[in-house]
């Protein structure tokens, strides 16, 4: 049902979804070339799809900055468990795909706020006895921390991957994003990691239209400057090399070319728990 309204030919209602208003999941996912979203969502993509053109390559720059790092993860640490905070919809390599691919043992917890991003991950995890969905939200971090879902999979024992993919930059400052991380790094043990990718500010007139563009649309979307950005990792925990670089540039498998100034809207780094 979802899929029908989806591909355009006309939005069936969902249970627990107002289609009337985008969703930031959704909206990513029409981004990302997916199907799983409404009329509303694509109205608010194609005004960054139309009006600032190049913004597009923003939403892919962060995929492939998180599918790196959670290889890198999954290849290069003895960590074999990870929770993906504001995970969006389902979409070509997803947190477990990689980190599964590479250790078969991985455990992978999503959690979003978005009823359909519960519909479509339950459908695809079905028959994955090592990962699990459900629905709750980042501000909420206690309610994650102690649901039964997260425990059945995650040992807080033993090291964790926090994974925050282009999800802060939808909190506004008085929302406090550094106390979530904050929240995170006081439970997980030494050898944890955690990843963050965020909306970058260089004080530019691109990244001021485009968080007035959210902002206006969805009453949140954040453009920070990199020293803030670096400041929600907090003061425990160490930023692994290069830091904190253009998405783009976090680790590639073969070197970028020029990046364009939309690439360079879009950041993330990688740190660990001493």
């Amino acid at each position: 049902m979802v899929e029908e309204g989806a591909q355009g030919g006309g939005d069936t209602a969902v249970p627990g979804v107002d289609v009337t208003k985008p969703s930031i999941a959704r909206t990513y996912d029409y981004l990302l070339g997916g199907k799983d979203n409404f009329a509303v969502d694509r109205a608010l993509a194609d005004k960054f799809i139309k009006d600032l053109p190049g913004s597009r390559a923003i939403a892919f720059d962060n995929r492939g900055a998180l599918i790196r790092a959670v290889r890198e993860i999954a290849v290069n640490t003895p960590v074999r468990q990870f929770i993906d905070l504001g995970s969006g919809l389902p979409t070509a390599d997803n947190v477990h795909q990689v980190a599964q691919r590479h250790q078969p043992e991985s455990k992978v917890v999503y959690v979003d706020n978005d009823p359909v991003v519960l519909a479509h991950g339950r459908a695809l995890l079905a028959e994955n006895d090592h990962t699990t969905v459900f629905q709750a939200d980042l501000r909420n971090p206690k309610a994650i921390y102690d649901s039964p879902d997260t425990r059945a999979l995650i040992d807080f024992d033993q090291p964790v991957a926090i994974i925050l993919s282009a999800v802060l930059h939808h909190l506004n400052d008085e929302e406090d994003p550094a106390a979530i991380v904050r929240f995170w790094y006081d439970r997980i043990p030494s050898g944890s990691y955690v990843f963050i990718s965020h909306f970058r500010s260089e004080d530019d007139a691109r990244s001021a239209e485009m968080q007035a563009l959210l902002q206006g649309s969805l009453g949140r979307g954040r453009w920070r400057t990199d020293d803030e950005i670096l400041t929600l990792f907090g003061d425990g925990l160490t930023v692994l090399p290069p830091g904190l670089v253009p998405a783009a540039e976090w680790r590639p498998t073969e070197p970028p070319d020029d990046l364009t100034e939309w690439e360079r809207l879009i950041a993330a780094a990688l740190a660990v728990k001493p």
